[in-house]
C-alpha cells in the first residue's frame, strides 16, 4: 500500500518539504508528483480537487484526496521516528488547522521564493516520482 503526494513543483519550501519526507520515509510509502504535471492535473480531476481548493499539497490515500492541514498530517503519520508524532495535531479542530496552514501557504513564495520550473529528482529517488 502507498500514497501519492501532489505538491507545488515550483515552490522552494514545498521542494524542501518533499526532500524532508523522502529522507524520513525509508519504507517508500509515498510517491510524488507535481501539481502542475500532467499526472498531477489528471489526479486532481479524478478526485475533484480544483486549483482553487489547493495550490500546495494534496495526499491521495486509500482512493481519497486529503487537502491542506489534513494532507500534511497524513504525511506526518507515516514518517519515521519522532516525526510521526506530529499526527497528534489532528485533535486540533480542522478549521483552526486549515487557517494556520492556508495562512502559511499564502506567504510561502514571499518567505522562501519559487523556481521557474519544477524540480528534477535525483537519480536515487527518481522511481518515487510519478509522471
Amino acid at each position: 500500500m502507498s500514497a501519492i503526494v501532489l505538491f507545488d513543483g515550483v515552490c522552494n519550501f514545498c521542494n524542501g518539504a518533499i526532500n524532508f519526507v523522502i529522507e524520513r520515509d525509508r519504507a517508500g510509502y509515498f510517491k510524488f508528483a507535481a501539481l502542475q504535471s500532467d499526472f498531477g492535473v489528471e489526479l486532481r480531476e479524478k478526485y475533484n480537487v480544483s486549483e482553487s481548493d489547493t495550490d500546495s499539497v494534496v495526499v491521495i490515500e486509500n482512493e481519497k484526496a486529503y487537502l491542506h492541514s489534513t494532507a500534511a498530517l497524513r504525511i506526518a503519520k507515516h514518517l519515521d521516528g519522532i516525526w510521526s508524532w506530529g499526527y497528534v495535531f489532528v485533535i486540533v479542530p480542522r478549521p483552526i488547522r486549515d487557517w494556520a496552514y492556508k495562512t502559511f501557504a499564502k506567504y510561502r513564495y514571499w518567505l522562501f521564493g519559487k523556481q521557474e520550473a519544477c524540480m528534477l529528482p535525483t537519480a536515487d529517488v527518481r522511481t518515487r516520482f510519478l509522471t
